[in-house]
């Protein structure tokens, strides 16, 4: 598996992930087609400007358009505190396979030789067991559960952090 910058063509990829509901199940449904190509190409800017990192997921052996996924790290506010958060998404047949995972980590252990990102959050639903046992095996601490915003919609998640440091100790 390898990690790359998001960019202008993988509209299709973000329409696979986003308007599916089967992908979308847990983030409240499905996303609306239009304001997808929009969103790549904020997400393939900011990535090139170094303000969030949106990494496409690609499996071993496969060219760099063949995206298995994604894993997102991004700053934002939350009730006017400066926060770090990631999320990841993995196509139907790609799952199980410890992508994710493996991807997740990748993301933060660059977030701690970079060193600006501090603390990260991530906010899996409650009933998604895949992202929550991602959280738990990667050594993330489960603060307890919440509301949370996502696209439009609040969810309810459960709220974990991890320090990026401690990720390399992590199973």
């Amino acid at each position: 598996m390898r990690l790359r910058d998001v960019g202008p063509g993988d509209v299709e990829a973000y329409l696979r992930m986003r308007c599916d509901p089967v992908m979308m199940a847990e983030l409240g449904g499905p996303q609306p087609v239009e304001g997808i190509a929009e969103k790549v190409r904020l997400d393939a800017e900011r990535t090139a400007a170094d303000d969030w990192w949106v990494r496409m997921i690609v499996p071993d052996g496969a060219p760099p358009e063949a995206v298995a996924g994604t894993v997102t790290l991004w700053p934002h506010e939350e009730d006017g505190v400066p926060i770090s958060e990631i999320g990841w998404m993995v196509l139907p047949e790609f799952q199980g396979l410890g992508l994710a995972k493996r991807a997740v980590r990748e993301v933060l252990e660059s977030a701690d030789r970079d060193g600006r990102w501090g603390l990260v959050h991530a906010f899996p639903g409650t009933g998604n067991g895949a992202s929550n046992g991602l959280c738990r095996a990667l050594g993330f601490e489960l603060l307890g559960e919440r509301d949370t915003e996502f696209a439009g919609r609040v969810l309810r998640t459960n709220h974990w952090t991890v320090d990026p440091a401690r990720i390399n100790s992590a199973s």
